[in-house]
């Protein structure tokens, strides 16, 4: 406790980034938790002190209470950075992207800030065929330093071989959610999708925003 101790004799007034810390045996100081890391099957947390140095507790060495904090603790986004979505386990690690002539895995550099378009679509359905080229035009002149949106493709055929090749010959420009995870990604969250092609634009939150397939319309929700 030879740390806690130090950070007793250092407290000061309450600060807007830091917040009392009550250690095991009833002793607080005024700590800024930066990091949650594990050791040893314990998480450990990294503080920052109001002379702007560091210390690292064990959640054994904190109040029930303040352990319970330090387990739960969830990173600031950077700034600038997007939120996280309702969507994030389903999509993370489940996308792939045209790449030249192949459809390979693909892992985003960054997260829309505010919307994703579901698109709901097949190779052999004919309206779709025919619709693509319009949000492939909207995407072509609306992504490019546009953080604010994604499209992907959550598709409706039974092989992959028959989705690639749509992709393929469309030269669709964004991501598509992995065959095998589309059935999951569909139960999980139910659009109302009854008819292809549907386009459904959704917050982060999951709400449902737009169902409008209008490159007009949504170039001036995207804006």
């Amino acid at each position: 406790m030879k740390a806690m101790l130090l950070l007793l004799a250092l407290a000061l007034p309450a600060a807007a980034d830091f917040r009392s810390w009550t250690s095991a045996d009833g002793r607080k100081a005024g700590l800024d938790l930066v990091s949650v890391s594990e050791k040893d099957g314990e998480k450990v947390g990294e503080f920052r002190m109001r002379n702007g140095r560091s210390t690292s507790i064990k959640a054994s060495g904190l109040s029930e209470e303040d352990a319970v904090l330090l387990k739960e603790f969830k990173p600031a986004p950077a700034p600038g950075s997007a939120k996280a979505s309702v969507f994030d386990e389903v999509l993370e690690g489940n996308l792939v992207k045209l790449d030249g002539d192949a459809v390979k895995d693909f892992k985003p550099a960054t997260k829309p800030k505010k919307y994703y378009i579901f698109y709901y679509t097949a190779s052999w359905c004919g309206p779709c065929q025919a619709y693509t080229p319009s949000l492939v035009k909207f995407y072509n002149e609306t992504k490019p330093d546009n953080d604010s949106f994604e499209v992907i493709v959550i598709t409706c055929d039974s092989k992959e071989a028959a989705m690639n090749g749509y992709m393929k010959k469309k030269q669709m420009p964004w991501p598509a959610l992995k065959l095998a995870e589309a059935g999951k990604f569909k139960q999980k969250f139910n659009h109302g999708v009854n008819g292809i092609p549907a386009v459904i634009t959704c917050t982060l939150d999951g709400t449902v925003v737009s169902r409008s397939g209008d490159p007009q319309a949504l170039a001036k929700l995207v804006k």
